[in-house]
């Protein structure tokens, strides 16, 4: 089969798959749909943890963009690590209350943990990059108010499934994109870690395809005509030597996005000599077992306290 044959299948399954989980995660509880993002078990009490929601971190267009705060109950004189927490839904759907659990697990464990919302696209509305602007705008509202939450500004990560985690990894591989907002300009929205859950990363393997209508229109138009653009939005061309650690965490079985994206970046990371793990689970887009969610909690909170501690590289 020639390489253009394979690409083209490749980027075929991939628009039809991530049109399909949209639809299928529509149709779901968003408790289920995030099910990659939820600990199965904790050993630590819910009083060890506590949530202050729906916190302002900025406003478009007179609409306020909300944040949860989850952070640990027991006292401290120092400053803690942080984690922003970014939901999936195809960049459309679902909110911060997805990412609940494992903001409660997050601050049990002794991270402050931020779970955030973000413009979604609809129709005309909000086309990307509004999505990256918005947790970018996030994570620089969290470092001009680290010391009201005791956070600390040099240490926070970030962790996102599927559409969050494309934003997820954006934020450990570039700066601020639009820098105008003069009250946080001089703060940074780069994260000091990134775990990548069943996340795409790379877009343009859809240009050869009939079927990516939906991101034609979130991307401003098709490959042909903006391939700057669908570059733009996909990590992997953003890899370089300065880019934070990274877990990605993917299913085997996934048939939303395949495997292979995981896979093209961590080896693209590695190349440029990024600390990076991929570990590969036996499940598939939205992690189903109690052991597999379990297995992603504790790879995750593993990850953090290896680079987010007091300590670890900045």
């Amino acid at each position: 089969m020639s390489m253009r044959l394979i690409m083209n299948k490749y980027a075929l399954l991939l628009t039809v798959a991530m049109l399909a989980t949209m639809s299928a995660l529509q149709a779901q509880a968003p408790e289920k749909a995030a099910q990659a993002a939820t600990p199965a078990s904790s050993n630590l009490p819910e009083s060890a943890s506590s949530v202050q929601q729906d916190v302002a971190y900025g406003t478009v267009a007179g609409h306020p963009l909300m944040l949860d705060i989850y952070t640990p109950t027991e006292t401290t004189s120092g400053l803690r690590p942080a984690v922003v927490l970014i939901h999936g839904g195809g960049w459309t759907s679902f909110d911060k209350s997805t990412m609940h659990s494992m903001g409660m697990f997050l601050a049990r464990s002794g991270f402050v943990a931020f779970s955030v919302d973000y413009r979604l696209f609809h129709g005309t509305e909000n086309l990307w990059p509004a999505q990256l602007d918005d947790v970018q705008r996030a994570v620089r509202w969290i470092r001009a108010n680290a010391a009201k939450y005791q956070v600390d500004p040099d240490h926070i990560g970030a962790f996102g499934h599927s559409a969050g985690a494309q934003l997820a990894a954006l934020l450990g591989m570039e700066d601020t994109r639009d820098n105008s907002d003069a009250p946080l300009a001089k703060y940074s929205s780069k994260v000091q870690a990134v775990v990548d859950v069943s996340g795409p990363t790379d877009f343009t393997v859809h240009h050869d395809s009939d079927g990516d209508a939906f991101l034609t229109a979130f991307l401003g138009g098709d490959y042909a005509g903006h391939a700057k653009v669908w570059q733009d939005a996909s990590p992997v061309f953003h890899v370089a030597k300065n880019v934070s650690p990274f877990l990605i965490v993917h299913g085997t079985q996934d048939p939303n996005v395949p495997l292979a994206q995981a896979q093209e970046l961590a080896d693209k990371l590695k190349q440029a000599g990024v600390a990076v793990k991929l570990v590969t689970v036996d499940d598939g887009h939205t992690f189903r077992t109690p052991e597999t969610r379990r297995q992603l909690a504790l790879e995750s909170l593993t990850f953090f306290m290896q680079y987010l501690r007091p300590g670890s590289p900045k």
